[in-house]
Formats: structure tokens, C-alpha cells, sequence
């Protein structure tokens, strides 16, 4: 062969390479972040209660007791 030449089966292979690789450049996935037109609502029907409990040392609660008298209505004997 001549210096320089491609042989018609090497140019076809290089052409299917340059066809394929800018085929699959073109198919790059695109991912798309929109917001909705109107907010998203959640309805939930739920009754929540809680008891909350401390626990004090003797002198602790001493102090604290005024304040709890005062918060509840109701006076528990101190201990």
C-alpha cells in the first residue's frame, strides 16, 4: 500500500467511530427541577397530648413549689 493511503474498510470503520460518538454526544439526559404552580397541602387529623414530669431533689422543689402552685391552680403537698 501507498504511504498515506486508508483503506476503504478503515475509512468506513472511522466514519461508523466519528457517527457514533457524536451520536451518542447528542444524547446527553437532561434532568428538569420546577416548582409547583401551587403548594402542596397535607392534611392530617391528629390529636397530640403530653404529660410532662419532673422530677427534683427535696430542696429543688422546695423552691420550685410557689411557681407550680401558682401555674396549676392547684397545690400538691410538698414532700
Amino acid at each position: 500500500m501507498k504511504a498515506g493511503h486508508v483503506s476503504p474498510a478503515r475509512g468506513v470503520l472511522r466514519l461508523m467511530i466519528l457517527v457514533t460518538s457524536c451520536a451518542a454526544g447528542a444524547c446527553v439526559p437532561r434532568i428538569e427541577l420546577a416548582m409547583p404552580k401551587e403548594p402542596i397541602t397535607i392534611n392530617m387529623n391528629v390529636k397530640i397530648e403530653h404529660e410532662i414530669t419532673i422530677k427534683a431533689d427535696p430542696q429543688s422543689a422546695a423552691l420550685l413549689q410557689p411557681t407550680l402552685c401558682q401555674a396549676n391552680q392547684t397545690c400538691p403537698p410538698a414532700k
